[in-house]
């Protein structure tokens, strides 16, 4: 729940707050940790991916939602081991296009939209430790989102009517007001949520931005 809740109840004093601030920061360590290994295991993935094995990176992917979903309360460190695995085919998923890009446009690029993208990422973490946001209304409002993005999305492959950028403008914009209400969840102590399940969900806000973001990128480097 908010950090403002814990304000208002009626137990509440001073040694109350200075021990939810403390949990929740040892939550925001957590997660952060564990984040910070998924894109480390993603990049080996994407070092290791075959030619053909951005199919079979998807569905791994998928497959280990679930299962992480499954096991997070029975065997958290079973999740966590989920958890590592999808960052490892994540890795396979997008490999193929980082490494044509790379083939394009050199490293430079890619390590300039992971950068941009950890950049962001800490300003949106920053933004929801600053202020008070109703993460349960960001994340519905987030999930509307995502929903009709990916609508547009499938229907733009019928009827052309939303260029790369403009797509990648729009997810950009989604996964950032997820990620916002992502770190205003853990801010409030998690709803009950794992830290690996927390993790997952910034890691992924973390990956569809920079994918968004190297779009973005290459899709300029291509008009100079």
């Amino acid at each position: 729940m908010p950090m403002n809740d814990y304000r208002m109840n009626s137990y509440n004093s001073y040694p109350t707050i200075i021990d939810a601030r403390v949990e929740t920061s040892s939550l925001l360590a957590k997660v952060l940790g564990i984040t910070a290994l998924g894109f480390l295991v993603t990049a080996f993935g994407v070092v290791t991916a075959p030619a053909g094995g951005s199919f079979i990176g998807f569905i791994a992917v998928i497959g280990l939602i679930f299962a992480i979903n499954f096991t997070r309360r029975k065997n958290p460190a079973l999740a966590l081991g989920l958890f590592l695995g999808l960052a490892y085919f994540m890795g396979w998923e997008i490999g193929p296009l980082i490494q044509r890009y790379i083939r394009t446009f050199g490293t430079g690029m890619v390590f300039n939209a992971a950068a941009t993208t950890g950049c962001g990422m800490a300003v949106m973490g920053c933004i929801s430790y600053l202020f008070s946001i109703n993460y349960r209304r960001i994340a519905g409002i987030g999930f509307a989102a995502l929903i009709l993005l990916v609508i547009a999305g499938i229907a733009s492959m019928f009827f052309h009517f939303l260029t790369p950028d403009t797509y990648s403008w729009l997810t950009l914009g989604v996964f950032s007001l997820l990620t916002v209400g992502d770190f205003a969840r853990i801010r409030a102590g998690g709803d009950g949520a794992s830290a690996t399940m927390l993790a997952l969900s910034i890691y992924l806000d973390g990956i569809n931005i920079f994918m968004a973001v190297l779009q973005l990128m290459g899709g300029r480097r291509s008009r100079d």
